[in-house]
């Protein structure tokens, strides 16, 4: 199913997308910043990158530092001298102290719960791969890859295990619907399955054939929440011009969730971002 929108102006919104996109990639402390990615240790330890020690005692963590150390918080400023607390949810994560650079702020420290357990990364403004950055390596425009989905929902959304980027970390994909399409030269529907996202958007995390040569292992693309059509189903349209890397294309620190089982096309999908090489 092809759509019936404007090639100009698909091409017109596309360009826009992805200078939007550039531009958050390379914010400050964004993902392109990520230098490390540490467990935290029952007893409070030194750590790679940051001052201080770092330790949890498994429900909350814990960083002891003199102000000598020039940590302070992200939220206020205020310098860390001594020892300060912080509890998470599973999942949750917290741009808690910074330190370094002219300002005090060239690195932040981010504490994070990934399966249930703490972890810091470091995020440093002045990292090369921030600092070299000039935008993701892009396929041309493919107005043939952007189709007309149904949204078949489900009765209730179905919590389904996946794998993440670090193998010490187990993902859960609530999976709340299918997006049924067809792609040019094929002669079957695909089925992917959808995530929710705010004000009822949906995302797509899906494998295709182009993955390990020129784009990354897995990807993801969103959709606007569905509409109603005049036959009483609700569509999307699906844009595969969008689909962009995860984090963990750009950083081994990363732990993205990696698609469900049945989310993986017989199709090239040299549409979107690529393998960011430079990286």
């Amino acid at each position: 199913m092809s759509t019936n929108l404007d090639p100009d102006a698909q091409l017109s919104r596309w360009q826009r997308f992805r200078n939007s996109r550039n531009t958050a990639l390379a914010s400050d402390h964004g993902w392109l910043t990520l230098t490390s990615f540490q467990w935290l240790e029952g007893e409070p330890s030194a750590v790679d990158l940051a001052p201080g020690l770092w330790s949890t005692d498994g429900t909350t963590a814990f960083l002891t530092a003199s102000a000598a150390e020039g940590l302070s918080l992200v939220d206020g400023g205020a310098a860390v001298d001594g020892t300060i607390s912080a509890r998470l949810a599973d999942e949750e994560s917290l741009m808690w102290v910074q330190y370094g650079g002219a300002d005090g702020r060239q690195v932040v420290v981010e504490l994070a719960m990934r399966a249930d357990k703490y972890a810091i990364r470091t995020r440093d403004a002045q990292s090369p791969v921030i600092t070299e950055f000039d935008g993701v390596p892009v396929f041309d425009y493919r107005p043939d890859l952007v189709v007309e989905a149904k949204f078949i929902p489900y009765p209730e959304p179905v919590d389904v295990p996946t794998g993440t980027a670090n193998p010490l970390v187990d993902g859960v994909h609530r999976s709340v619907g299918e997006l049924v399409f067809r792609l040019p030269g094929k002669d079957h529907e695909f089925h992917l399955q959808a995530e929710e996202e705010k004000l009822g958007a949906l995302t797509v995390t899906f494998h295709d054939e182009t993955n390990g040569e020129s784009t990354d292992e897995w990807r993801k693309v969103a959709t606007a929440r569905p509409r109603v059509d005049s036959q009483g189903d609700r569509t999307v349209i699906l844009d595969f011009n969008r689909a962009i890397n995860y984090p963990s294309a750009f950083t081994p620190y990363g732990t993205c969730p990696m698609p469900v089982k049945n989310n993986s096309l017989d199709y090239r999908i040299e549409a979107g971002e690529k393998e960011p090489a430079m990286f």
